[in-house]
């Protein structure tokens, strides 16, 4: 997948997110089945967001198989390490993380990437693929350009 065909979607994610019809869960959940459907190494695609006042992220939107991943603490895997690091985190091999929590043995791979709002980092867009080394400089970039975007309407 290169970078034209990630900001190709730009166009259709923006016009989603400034929809007035729809309600922000809808909105996160179709952003995350658009990236799936449109990205041939996005397996599965999710939004976590900080739970409240706890040291702990819980899932609130996403596109692909089931997780009893539903709510991780922070530090806890690639999401919860992100919570604590307020930086993206690109997995090549899932295999070689000792702090991984493992959602499925398909995943190869993993993209995280903290989502800000006002300068606090309060949740993140999490991909998984099962292609080994999947995500690159671009996706890391669309994904930030994507985090932005999802801001604006929270």
């Amino acid at each position: 997948m290169n970078i034209m065909k990630l900001t190709s979607l730009q166009p259709q994610l923006t016009e989603l997110l400034n929809e007035n019809t729809l309600d922000v869960d809808h909105k996160l959940t179709q952003v995350c089945e658009i990236l799936k459907q449109n990205v041939a190494h996005y397996d599965w695609v999710g939004f976590y967001f900080k739970n409240g006042d706890k040291d702990e992220l819980k899932l609130r939107a996403f596109a692909g198989e089931p997780t009893d991943h539903t709510i991780i603490p922070f530090g806890k895997g690639i999401c919860g390490q992100v919570a604590v690091s307020n930086e993206n985190f690109l997995v090549d091999d899932v295999s070689a993380q000792d702090n991984y929590i493992a959602c499925s043995i398909h995943v190869k791979s993993e993209a995280v990437i903290p989502l800000f709002l006002d300068g606090e980092n309060i949740g993140q867009i999490d991909i998984d693929s099962h292609t080994p080394n999947a995500f690159t400089k671009e996706d890391e970039d669309f994904l930030e350009w994507v985090n932005a975007q999802v801001a604006k309407v929270l």
